[in-house]
Parts: C-alpha cells; sequence; structure tokens
C-alpha cells in the first residue's frame, strides 16, 4: 500500500511534455504599445538627438518594436486654480508629477483653441509617426476641460462615485473631442484610428484636486454619450476614424459595461479593457462577447508595482494571461519612461538632464515584442507560462517560457505538430544578471528540452523546415 501511494504521488508531481496545438489559432497580432502621456509630456521637450534615440529604442525592430500609440486629449485645469488646489498632480506623494499636468487646447468657454499648447507631447507623436510609419495611433480622454465639470476640476468631482461632466456639455465635449482630431488630421496628416471619450470611467478613483485627470461616467451616462458622439463624429468628416469604448480598469467593471451598452455597441468598431484587475474566466468572458459582437479587441493599458525583476515577471505573467485568455489583437502599456521607478517604466530618466537609460524591465518585454511580431499567430498552449506565435509564412515559431520562480525549473516541450524543426534554435534570455543574452540549444527528435534559472525568462526561435 505505501508503494502504491508513493507511486500515486511521483505520477501526480511528475511534469509531462507541454504540448503546443498547431492547428488551433487564436488572434492575430496587430501590435504592442503604448500610451505617451505623460512620459511624452516631459520627453517632448528634450533636444532631437536624445528624444530621438528615446523614440528609436521604443519602435525599432530590434528594439520593443511597438506600432500602437495612444494620445491623450487633455482637458486642461482652470488656470486660476478657483475649484482645487494649486498644481494639485503636482503635490509630494499625493500627486502623480507635473507630467501628469496635461494641458488643454481650450482655456475657456468662448476662447480659441491654442493648439501650441500640447507641443511636448506633439513633438513626440510626430517623432513617433516618422519612425515607424506603420504606426497605428488612438486618441483617448481622461477628463473633459475644467469649465465643462460640476466640480469645476479636470481631477473628478467632489464624490468620485458621480459623474463629473455636467450633461448640458455633453455635446460640448463630443466637439471638443471631434475638433483636435479634425486639427491633427488637417495639420499633422495623422488620422486617429480610433477615439476614446472615456478612461477608467465606471471607478471612484477620480476626485477633486485628485492625482491626474480623470472623470467617473455610470455605464448609463457612457451610452448616453455615446449617443451624442456617434452622430456628431459621423457627420464631421473623418471618414476613418470610428469609437473604441471603454477603457475601464478592471475586467469586471468592462463585463458589466458590455451588459449595459445595449445597441450603443453597434455605434464602436474596439472594444479596450485595462486588466489592472483581472481574472482568467472574465477576461474569457470578454473576449467570447467582443468576439460574437464583431468588435476588434485591444488590452489598451496596464502595468504594475512590484520590486526588481521579480516585480517584471509578475507583470510578463499578465500579458501572458492577457493575450491566452482575453486574448486582444494589441496590447498597450502605461508608462515607457519615467524617473524613480523601475516597474512602471521601461527606461529609466532623469528628465531635466536628459538622460535615459534601459531598465531590466526593457529587456524582460522584449523577450516576446521584439521577436512576436505583427501579423503573427497565437497558438495554443497547455502551459500558462508559455507564450507561442507563429510567424504569417509559417517558417517561424516564436515561443516565450518564464520562470517567476525562486528555483530552477526543467521543461520538455512536444514540437510533433509543427512539423520538421530546424535542431539549432536560437535563444535569448534575461535574468537578474543577463539582459536579452542569446545562445543556441538543440531540438531532439521535436523534442525540446529547457532549463530555466530562477527568475528568468526566455525565448526561443524555431525554424521550421
Amino acid at each position: 500500500m505505501l508503494c502504491l501511494l508513493a507511486l500515486q504521488c511521483f505520477m501526480l508531481h511528475a511534469k509531462s511534455s507541454i504540448q503546443i496545438d498547431t492547428p488551433k489559432r487564436n488572434q492575430t497580432l496587430e501590435g504592442w504599445g503604448v500610451s505617451i502621456c505623460w512620459w511624452g509630456n516631459m520627453a517632448g521637450h528634450w533636444t532631437d538627438e536624445h528624444l530621438d534615440s528615446l523614440v528609436e529604442w521604443l519602435v525599432s525592430p530590434e528594439g520593443l518594436n511597438y506600432n500602437v500609440f495612444r494620445y491623450n486629449i487633455g482637458g486642461g485645469d482652470d488656470p486660476q486654480w478657483r475649484n482645487c488646489t494649486p498644481h494639485h498632480m503636482a503635490r509630494p506623494r499625493k500627486g502623480k508629477g507635473y507630467r501628469a499636468e496635461m494641458p488643454g487646447f481650450k482655456l475657456y468657454p468662448d476662447s480659441e483653441y491654442d493648439w501650441t499648447a500640447d507641443s511636448a507631447q506633439i513633438k513626440v507623436l510626430l517623432k513617433i509617426r516618422e519612425a515607424r510609419p506603420d504606426a497605428i495611433f488612438e486618441a483617448f480622454s481622461n477628463s473633459a476641460p475644467w469649465w465643462m465639470t460640476v466640480s469645476g476640476c479636470c481631477a473628478g468631482h467632489e464624490d468620485p462615485n458621480k459623474d463629473n461632466l455636467a450633461p448640458e456639455y455633453y455635446e460640448a465635449f463630443c466637439q471638443y473631442l471631434i475638433d483636435v482630431c479634425l486639427h491633427f488630421r488637417d495639420a499633422y496628416g495623422i488620422e486617429f484610428r480610433t477615439l476614446e471619450p472615456f478612461n477608467e470611467p465606471y471607478t471612484n478613483y477620480w476626485y477633486r484636486s485628485g492625482s491626474q485627470e480623470g472623470c467617473h461616467f455610470d455605464p448609463e451616462s457612457q451610452v448616453d454619450l455615446l449617443h451624442v458622439l456617434y452622430p456628431m463624429l459621423q457627420a464631421s468628416g473623418l471618414n476613418n476614424t470610428t469609437i473604441s469604448a471603454s477603457d475601464e480598469t478592471a475586467t469586471k467593471a468592462s463585463l458589466r459595461d458590455l451588459q449595459v451598452y445595449g445597441d450603443a455597441i453597434g455605434m464602436l468598431s474596439q472594444w479596450n479593457v485595462h486588466t489592472y484587475g483581472a481574472t482568467n474566466g472574465e477576461r474569457e468572458a470578454i473576449r467570447n462577447i467582443v468576439k460574437e459582437k464583431g468588435l476588434r479587441l485591444w488590452m489598451s493599458e496596464s502595468g504594475d508595482g512590484g520590486r526588481g525583476i521579480e516585480g517584471n515577471l509578475k507583470m510578463l505573467q499578465r500579458l501572458f494571461d492577457d493575450m491566452r485568455y482575453l486574448q486582444p489583437v494589441a496590447w498597450v502599456d502605461w508608462q515607457y519612461a519615467d524617473e524613480h521607478t523601475d516597474q512602471w517604466a521601461l527606461v529609466g530618466t532623469w528628465w531635466k538632464p536628459q538622460q535615459s537609460w534601459r531598465l531590466k524591465n526593457y529587456y524582460v518585454r522584449q523577450q516576446v515584442t521584439r521577436f512576436i511580431r505583427q501579423g503573427y499567430v497565437f497558438l495554443d498552449v497547455d502551459d500558462d507560462q508559455t507564450l507561442c506565435a507563429i510567424s504569417p509564412d509559417e517558417k517561424e515559431v516564436v515561443l516565450v517560457r518564464l520562470n517567476n520562480e525562486h528555483n530552477t525549473t526543467t521543461f520538455t516541450y512536444d514540437l510533433s505538430s509543427l512539423g520538421k524543426i530546424v535542431s539549432k534554435i536560437q535563444t535569448y534570455t534575461t535574468s537578474a544578471t543577463q539582459s536579452l543574452e542569446p545562445s543556441d540549444l538543440i531540438c531532439h527528435d521535436n523534442a525540446l528540452e529547457i532549463t530555466l534559472q530562477p527568475q528568468s525568462v526566455i525565448t526561443c526561435i524555431l525554424t521550421i523546415e
């Protein structure tokens, strides 16, 4: 009996080969990306020489290979600070810094548009467009201008659970967004493919004199605004710009919006969701509903805190879960560059002296985004710590495996469904002591054994004969 129990215990803990299901194809990757605020609000003041290097690391196929970018249409606070604490977003420990003070294009109801107001973020946007002609741009709003809000502050309502856009300003706000999009088309030749009027709307994060721009919208209010925005956009002449929504911070809130939207779903081309809070079951539910509705699906913002490479790999696991269960066609970071963090940013900076350097987080993210390129199709793998995709010509398979444990682990992959694999496999590894370090592995009889050191990630480039 003891021998039988020991055998059963061994069988429970034995790790069989990980299967890659080639016939089952999932989403085709449209791109990897990042929002341009708030880092663009700082980097846009740099010299061309320093900014060009920062952009090159971001968009180059040998860098992060990002091609999706979200431009923030700022609302802007009252220049006289009559309804909120002066520079409340920049307050030490309470605010997000001067980087979060995004300028609006219209200071007062009777003002003319000041198209120079957001010159820093625009400079970065134009640099990206120059370096990456295939870039996809989305415009999004965190808040309407202060004078359209109930509180008179673009950080939110006095009560964070209440809508802050005054109903009588719905049409003016929609016109503001459309006017900005028209200006970018006419002045810069940039047509935003999508316009997102909300950002994490059904939360209690946004309050007067808060740390950043934000505006609460109940789901029903979101629907009301879309009924105003949609016909105005249709009549605007922006024939290539459609609406995306709802950019909720968590999958639970996103599912609630999908249940409430009703016919407003037909006004959208794209569904955006953030995964700061998410379960795999909710990810799958969103995927199924959005697919049924015929919308494009983006994971439009995420990020996380932590410490060192352990925190970086934790964020990479979220990316894996998003791509496996949510299955968006684009995955978008929140911040690219910043000071005083090795978690929320991929590039470290000192803004004033215009210094920048690639963080470990950069190389961790690059293990996926540099090698799983636009147009690659994700494959089913029976392992949550593995991501796998095949090239459009089906001559290359990229396999990424992470080990976020504190011990060395060995895994064997059954590659028989891929066809004949070239035995010599190029690999790249990032760990606490390595940054995209190249090496080779040998594949024997379509079986690949990988040994991963603690807290590391490896990318394997498989060539199919």
